[in-house]
């Protein structure tokens, strides 16, 4: 299998969490427990350089994996999936804005117009993106909750560059991703007690969520993210924010709204013409 592939089935992989998240009747601490431990057994058992590349820096970094995936679950048991993974997908909004206080990287007068489209997008997200469903019973805490969440995984994705720079292969970076589901798994554990609840349908899509929507998605995402330039890797990836909103509308009839459809559009524009830019500025 190509990794190009690869990276468009990690993608897809990614996008169903919505949808699946909303189908179980467990609480967020329940989901977020249970899918947690069982992607960290399925990213230790597919991935074998996450079983022994832990260090201080990598449990760093899984604090701020963990605080995304967290934030994640919460919000999509309160707000639509496309809000969800469109406020989430203004990461780069705060990349750009800790690459220079992290990683001492320079930040560009393209950045900050990048930045500024980013936060439009933002706007209009928390403006138009307050539609309720059943499956959405309060779209404004959950829109925050997903902002949060795209801070945290820009710290995140800062933190994997900082390990990358200090390695040559995937090993830390995938020990940070199953560092940071054991920490959700400890953390969400007292509240998610008892289990014994739930029904048949509910513990498969947990099992589900553990295994394929994380755990199989990070084992092609790390063997084919080396191998892909990385314009061609970010414009895959925009496969999740596109496909998210259609399994939620098809499982659940989640619409969002025109302005939050505006917002989502601006924001995967700007991220595949940012990409774009950076590497012709690269090739160049």
């Amino acid at each position: 299998m190509g990794p190009r592939t690869q990276l468009v089935l990690a993608a897809a992989c990614f996008s169903t969490a919505g949808a699946a998240i909303k189908w179980t009747n467990f609480s967020a601490w329940q989901v977020a427990a249970v899918r947690a431990l069982v992607a960290l057994v399925a990213i230790l058992a597919l991935i074998p350089e996450a079983r022994s590349r832990w260090s201080w820096r990598v449990a760093l970094v899984g604090v701020a994996y963990a605080a995304a995936g967290l934030l994640f679950v919460f919000a999509n048991k309160l707000t639509t999936a496309a809000n969800t993974v469109f406020l989430q997908a203004t990461n780069p909004l705060f990349v750009v804005a800790l690459a220079p206080w992290l990683l001492r990287e320079r930040v560009r007068g393209a950045d900050l117009a990048f930045m500024g489209v980013l936060a439009a997008g933002l706007a209009l997200l928390f403006v138009g993106g307050r539609r309720h469903f059943a499956t959405a019973p309060d779209p404004f805490v959950g829109n925050v909750l997903a902002a949060g969440s795209a801070l945290a995984w820009a710290f995140t994705v800062t933190g994997y560059r900082w390990l990358a720079r200090r390695g040559v292969d995937h090993g830390p970076i995938a020990a940070a991703a199953a560092c940071g589901n054991l920490l959700v798994f400890l953390v969400c554990l007292p509240g998610a007690l008892p289990l014994t609840t739930g029904r048949a349908t509910d513990w498969l899509i947990v099992v589900y969520l553990g295994v394929f929507q994380l755990g199989l998605a990070y084992l092609f995402l790390s063997r084919a993210i080396t191998r892909v330039p990385a314009l061609e890797a970010s414009l895959f990836l925009l496969v999740e924010p596109v496909l998210s909103p259609v399994w939620a509308w098809l499982a659940h009839g989640e619409t969002p709204g025109p302005l939050a459809v505006v917002g989502g559009a601006v924001i995967l524009t700007a991220t595949a013409l940012k990409a774009w830019t950076d590497n012709q500025m690269v090739a160049a």
